[in-house]
């Protein structure tokens, strides 16, 4: 079943990536406090999610965080050092936060994968964009196969 608005965001561990190299993490803890703006991409280094997504973000970051967003959360189904070195080629590291959720557990506890196997991805997380206060999802905006409308950090910005 797919979360919905209202709902509390799912506890699970996922790593992200430090300095000192990959983190466990609890979702709670990463999404649980304040305004956080949360989106997926289906993977790292992939053409959309490089060439768009994540660098709009990336751009939006300080217009975000004057709308009222303390923490701004990017997440895939990769691993930590797969997401550490897309977040440094993207310049996002200290704006964006790289969650990794490699093994697809909060993409699934969120209802919000896809079979990807037929492009040799496996299972991933859809893209999706969602606004969570306190852990407690308040937007969430969820992508047609193939598109990129609902989930940029424009749209974020015009539903703030």
């Amino acid at each position: 079943m797919t979360v919905k608005v209202g709902d509390k965001a799912p506890n699970v561990d996922v790593m992200i990536a430090t300095a000192d190299g990959p983190q466990k993490a609890s979702t709670q803890d990463l999404l649980g406090k304040g305004k956080v703006a949360l989106f997926s991409v289906p993977g790292a280094f992939t053409p959309t999610c490089s060439a768009r997504h994540l660098p709009g973000f990336v751009e939006k970051a300080d217009q975000l965080k004057a709308k009222g967003v303390d923490k701004i959360v990017c997440m895939s189904v990769n691993d930590a050092f797969v997401m550490k070195a897309w977040g440094e080629a993207q310049n996002a590291l200290g704006k964006i936060e790289m969650l990794a959720d490699g093994n697809g557990d909060f993409s699934r506890a969120l209802g919000l994968t896809f079979d990807g196997k037929g492009f040799g991805m496996g299972e991933r997380g859809q893209r999706f964009a969602a606004v969570l206060e306190d852990g407690v999802i308040r937007q969430l905006h969820v992508e047609a196969p193939g598109a990129f409308e609902v989930s940029s950090a424009e749209y974020m910005l015009s539903k703030l």
